[in-house]
């Protein structure tokens, strides 16, 4: 059986957690509460503890990287598919698939497809929740732009920071070489992907379903 694997992303917040629990268990040695008193606060000690574990999980994933074929760059829910202008690097009509990623999802991000990475932008903004149709333009993101064959298979990702999500980490820089499934980044709590396409790329997921990065085959190159 494998051993449960929790992101580096975590470890300040796990530590912590462990930390106030032990903290706690002194100073009820210390000052003794009321049993229904003890039991309440350790119930919601554990309660936060395994939310904090479950949400930094690092489950192992392998990519099938086929040929052609882009991947969920992360776990969630399809909320959103429509055409857009992409105004910061291609400055085109491309497609947009909209996944939002629960507190409850693995919040790692992952390279959907290959390619060169050409152009990387972070943006201060708001925090409105990460379904809102608005939450692409007005949140604080980091924009991604990847080429694999110019003018033919390229993509763009926005790693969306939602009302919890607060801190965006992206991992590669502009001018590194992307594979498939590689771990790009993560993103703290409740928050969103979004990853552009051409126009002539064929998607292969509908509004409400459910994927797994990089697992889940979300388009392919026509």
């Amino acid at each position: 059986m494998a051993l449960i694997r929790f992101h580096r992303e975590g470890r300040y917040w796990i530590g912590g957690s462990l930390l106030v629990g032990l903290m706690g268990i002194g100073a009820w040695g210390l000052w003794p509460l009321p049993a229904w008193l003890g039991l309440s606060l350790g119930g919601l000690w554990l309660l936060w503890t395994g939310l904090i574990l479950n949400f930094f999980r690092y489950p192992p994933r392998a990519c099938p990287a086929e040929p052609n074929t882009l991947y969920a760059p992360c776990d969630g829910k399809v909320v959103e598919i429509k055409r857009t202008f992409e105004p910061k690097y291609f400055h085109a009509e491309m497609l947009q698939i909209s996944i939002f990623m629960s507190p409850l999802n693995v919040h790692v991000n992952w390279a959907p497809a290959p390619g060169k990475l050409l152009y990387k932008q972070h943006n201060p903004g708001l925090y409105k929740v990460a379904w809102h149709p608005k939450a692409s333009l007005l949140n604080e993101q980091t924009f991604l732009a990847v080429v694999q064959e110019p003018g033919k298979k390229y993509y763009a990702l926005r790693q969306i920071a939602g009302f919890l999500a607060r801190r965006i980490r992206t991992y590669p820089d502009a001018g590194d070489q992307l594979t498939s499934g590689q771990e790009i980044g993560f993103i703290l709590f409740g928050s969103r992907v979004d990853i552009l396409l051409p126009p002539t790329a064929q998607i292969r997921v509908q509004p409400g379903q459910t994927v797994r990065g990089p697992v889940t085959p979300i388009a392919t190159w026509s």
